[in-house]
């Protein structure tokens, strides 16, 4: 698992270059801090707008259409997938509290839609934008 990537992930990487082409600039794998825990670390981060943006691996965030469960060494990764839900629920609750809007985008969707939804939030809350570079 060492391998595994944390950020800079192919997904992670075509949406944000996709927002860049709209002109759109941000953090990457920003920490969020919140008063008395650890800082939550977002994929993208509109930090004057307070839009943390993560992008979720259909493996590793149980993905509803995508995600599996391995037969193989079960008692492992259950309750491993299980625990990384509940954090996700647990820290988006915990920013939206704060005031923070979470957007969470799955691996599978389709680059232009997931870049939309994103553009729309920050479209609602801040400057309007330019079309993307040819």
């Amino acid at each position: 698992m060492a391998s595994n990537r944390s950020r800079d992930t192919s997904p992670e990487l075509a949406l944000r270059s996709r927002l860049h082409s709209f002109g759109l600039r941000f953090r990457v794998d920003f920490p969020i801090r919140l008063d008395g825990r650890r800082p939550i670390r977002a994929d993208i981060v509109f930090t004057r707008l307070r839009i943390a943006v993560f992008v979720d691996g259909c493996f590793w965030h149980s993905c509803p259409l995508h995600g599996s469960q391995p037969k193989t060494n079960a008692a492992y990764w259950e309750p491993k997938l299980r625990g990384n839900r509940e954090r996700d629920d647990l820290y988006g609750r915990l920013l939206a509290e704060a005031g923070w809007r979470v957007i969470r985008i799955w691996e599978h969707e389709p680059v232009p839609e997931a870049a939309e939804r994103v553009i729309e939030a920050v479209r609602s809350d801040g400057p309007g934008l330019r079309p993307p570079r040819k």
